[in-house]
């Protein structure tokens, strides 16, 4: 028996799936609508819903909607309904470079979170098959790289908005729980130059405000020298500066794509390993499952499956 094999049976069998896209919601003030992808188990009622912020990279889609397909395709089918929206700092988009925001526009993509649970119903609407199938109550956010900043926003993380000084709480009490997948890190002398220069709203996140129970997901060799001195250390940052109730799931080997999180077989990919993406598939569903529903033992047996013995794809604090 291969070791994915191992992994997939711990945790049954996947059920069919239904993804519908785009979803277009009328969105006043933004540069264009939002378009979301919705994706979820095709039976089955009062499901719990993640959504995801994608990050930024040289691909052309992944950085969309479209991306991120070995998560969700996992989540959803075991019983997640998933919202993907296309920010604004998507290539696919492919916006004027003065667009105000530009051109990461962190501000803009944790609103679009929000966006989504405003219109709820008219999602439901427009796939009909979701129609009163989603629990309200049970709201999760997660996110890779740039989505991890966002997603750490919406769970309380602030930003001294480098533009005016003000500080920004965008966070969303909808939201129980969450994901960071290597999540950029504190600013100030924890910065490159270059992310010092060209990303000045990193030099400013606060960490010790986000006490939404949160899975802070890190590679052991995702050095990130672009954006920080400190190394794959930098990482960390969401699960040590912060406080309430949170873990942090370090996989071995790992770089910044966690073998292969944004989509399947992508060249930008430097550490393809799909036994470690069916590690991370595992252990973020059962993180959510466990905080999303008290006394749910998903989060416990993963670990046990996982992050044990002479086969363990990572190690995992708690804190």
């Amino acid at each position: 028996m291969s070791e994915s094999t191992h992994v997939a049976d711990a945790f049954g069998s996947p059920a069919p799936v239904l993804s519908v896209s785009p979803v277009v919601l009328p969105t006043p003030g933004r540069a264009v609508d939002l378009e979301v992808r919705v994706s979820a188990p095709m039976s089955g009622s009062a499901l719990p819903v993640i959504l995801l912020s994608h990050g930024q990279g040289p691909s052309n889609h992944l950085s969309s909607m479209n991306g991120y397909a070995p998560l969700v395709n996992f989540w959803a089918s075991h019983g997640f309904a998933v919202i993907q929206p296309t920010h604004l700092s998507s290539r696919t988009l492919n916006l004027d470079p003065d667009t105000p925001g530009a051109p990461l526009y962190w501000r803009s993509r944790a609103e679009d979170m929000s966006s989504v649970l405003d219109q709820l119903d008219a999602i439901e609407a427009a796939v009909p098959q979701l129609l009163g199938r989603l629990d309200r109550t049970r709201v999760a956010v997660a996110g890779h790289s740039m989505g991890g900043h966002t997603a750490s926003v919406l769970l309380g993380a602030r930003i001294t908005d480098p533009d005016d000084g003000a500080e920004v709480a965008l966070v969303d009490p909808r939201i129980k729980a969450g994901v960071l997948l290597a999540a950029p890190g504190r600013g100030g002398d924890a910065l490159t130059d270059y992310a010092a220069e060209n990303l000045p709203f990193a030099s400013t996140t606060d960490f010790s405000t986000m006490t939404t129970p949160t899975l802070v997901v890190v590679g052991e060799k995702d050095a990130s020298l672009h954006l920080t001195v400190r190394g794959p250390e930098w990482h960390t940052d969401a699960y040590v500066l912060s406080s309430g109730s949170k873990a942090l799931l370090t996989l071995f080997g790992a770089e910044h794509g966690l073998g292969g999180v944004s989509g399947y077989d992508v060249a930008e990919t430097t550490d393809e390993n799909p036994e470690r993406v069916a590690a991370t598939q595992r252990l973020t569903w059962a993180y959510l499952r466990t905080r999303l529903y008290a006394g749910d033992p998903a989060w416990q047996a993963a670990c046990d499956a996982l992050t044990t013995g002479p086969r363990a794809f990572g190690r995992v604090e708690s804190k």
